[in-house]
């Protein structure tokens, strides 16, 4: 029977988990596009790093979502938020269905929970000054202004620190204050992947990144934005930056990105089993239980 509501599949779980593989060939079976809700997938020229599909696999499968800014012009959640929603809206009024893929978990908290944050625009400026001052005192700063979003924020996640300040120095209020929530009116499924051996999975995907190229795609990065920008500071690209100023080998850069990609997958594990309650996936036949979930819901 079919639902009266939309129908939006989400394909989440954490990194090197096999969600690209899977998601296309559900994509294929179902005739849909893929949204993608990967933080850092968002940017151009962050191809191998991010382990964005290639191009042979964005034309078996339209993609949405990829490629919308330059490295050097961060986007917010509000504004992601803005552009998937318009996106979705047009797939959804065409087929009936939307299918967000991803393992960002708070961008996709966004969407299916109708999280509203505050629309404040980057102020460059004020990033500046804020990333001299440093991620500890920043947290700090952090702790007096917007106790709530301190005890969600990590110590050492920079990003959402600053963005965190921004708000509540360009508003006079925290960005908590602000945050509203109105769950859109879809008929939503949750498909989740976390496989046993993901700890093998990340260690194979990351010597893959680099013998891929993954440090000639950080000096063409670097040649085009500069040193500065924080996409730079991410898992992978900070270890290639070492390679090219000479800190670190070429096998340590491979350890250390491996090091914190599985400290990165426990903690986007804590998230998705915390925020969301998706069907976790047998993964020796998770194509056929995803189909045959989606199919019992589509009818």
């Amino acid at each position: 029977m079919q639902s009266p509501k939309p129908v939006v599949i989400v394909l989440l779980g954490p990194t090197a988990s096999g969600k690209t593989d899977l998601a296309i060939e559900l994509a294929k079976r179902m005739k849909v596009g893929i949204h993608n809700v990967d933080s850092r997938q968002l940017y151009k020229g962050m191809d191998i790093g991010t382990a964005k599909p290639s191009l042979e696999q964005q034309k078996q499968i339209k993609h949405y979502l990829l490629n919308l800014r330059e490295p050097d012009e961060p986007i917010t959640l509000h504004e992601f938020k803005k552009e998937a929603e318009c996106s979705l809206k047009k797939t959804i009024a065409n087929e009936n269905i939307g299918f967000l893929v991803g393992g960002s978990g708070l961008y996709i908290k966004a969407l299916t929970s109708g999280l509203c944050p505050p629309a404040v625009p980057p102020q460059r400026n004020l990033r500046e000054e804020l990333n001299k001052i440093g991620q500890f005192e920043c947290y700090q700063l952090l702790e007096k202004c917007d106790p709530e979003a301190w005890e969600k924020i990590g110590k050492r996640d920079s990003t959402r620190t600053i963005r965190a300040l921004e708000v509540f120095y360009s508003t006079g209020k925290s960005m908590s204050s602000l945050q509203s929530s109105k769950p859109p009116d879809w008929n939503l499924i949750e498909l989740g992947l976390d496989p046993i051996n993901l700890n093998e999975r990340i260690a194979i995907r990351t010597q893959n990144l680099f013998d891929n190229g993954l440090i000639e795609e950080t000096n063409q990065l670097i040649k085009k934005y500069g040193e500065e920008i924080s996409l730079l500071q991410t898992i992978g690209y900070k270890e290639s930056l070492g390679v090219i100023h000479g800190h670190y080998s070429l096998q340590e850069a491979i350890e250390s990105t491996t090091q914190r990609t599985n400290k990165f997958a426990k903690k986007q594990r804590t998230w998705f089993r915390r925020q969301h309650s998706p069907k976790w996936l047998n993964e020796k036949n998770s194509l056929d239980e995803a189909l045959c979930l989606i199919q019992n819901v589509i009818g």
